[in-house]
């Protein structure tokens, strides 16, 4: 006999609706009297779990702050896919833009714990996106990594203003000339360095799989 789905707890209840309710109508304009109303409950249950606000801020960012998962792909298509990943998110109805940069827009000149999980997110995907190129064997991983996360933040920006998931497709494609003038050939996922250098990224893929 099939057992029912665990149902969410009221902790899980009030984080999905602030979740929900935050990022698509801004964090300044949802008080917890909103959130509470939309579950039923009192305000001093919602404070039973979170004691205030900014907790609740906290725990909405943090729920967001979600790794890469690993993946079999080469790095390059790794790198690539997020280009790809975005421009589905970009043609969702719901898409707000960035969370993290939302929040700073709206509180991070008061509340500095929002400015610390902010930055430390962003710097989550530049280390990402730092360690992929470093298996390819690129001479500057740091650098080209910090490109490519302003490449992903400037086409959620101009996806903001102008409504056009192609904006993502111009980035990947930026994306692809700061591959090839670092040596790495996007459409075979190989680097046109000499063959020790493939033979280290070789290497370095098949530590990263296992």
């Amino acid at each position: 006999m099939a057992t029912l789905p665990a149902r969410p707890s009221m902790k899980d209840r009030i984080l999905e609706t602030a979740d929900r309710l935050f990022y698509l109508q801004g964090i300044r304009a949802v008080g917890v009297d909103t959130i509470a109303a939309e579950i039923g409950i009192s305000k001093r249950t919602l404070y039973n779990h979170f004691p205030s606000k900014d907790a609740l801020i906290a725990a909405y960012l943090e729920r967001r702050f979600v790794a890469p998962r690993p993946s079999d792909k080469s790095p390059v298509e790794q790198i690539l896919g997020t280009f790809d990943s975005l421009e589905r998110r970009f043609a969702s109805r719901d898409f707000r833009g960035c969370p993290f940069v939302n929040a700073v827009a709206e509180l991070g000149s008061e509340d500095q714990s929002v400015r610390k999980i902010a930055i430390a997110f962003k710097e989550s995907r530049r280390l990402w996106f730092r360690d992929l190129l470093m298996q390819l064997g690129t001479s500057d991983a740091e650098g080209l990594a910090t490109q490519l996360t302003l490449l992903v933040d400037g086409s959620i920006a101009q996806d903001l203003v102008r409504n056009d998931p192609a904006m993502a497709r111009a980035a990947k494609a930026a994306a692809v000339v700061l591959l090839g003038n670092a040596g790495v050939q996007a459409g075979a996922g190989m680097t046109k360095k000499s063959g020790r250098a493939k033979r280290v990224t070789a290497k370095r893929e098949r530590q990263w799989k296992t």
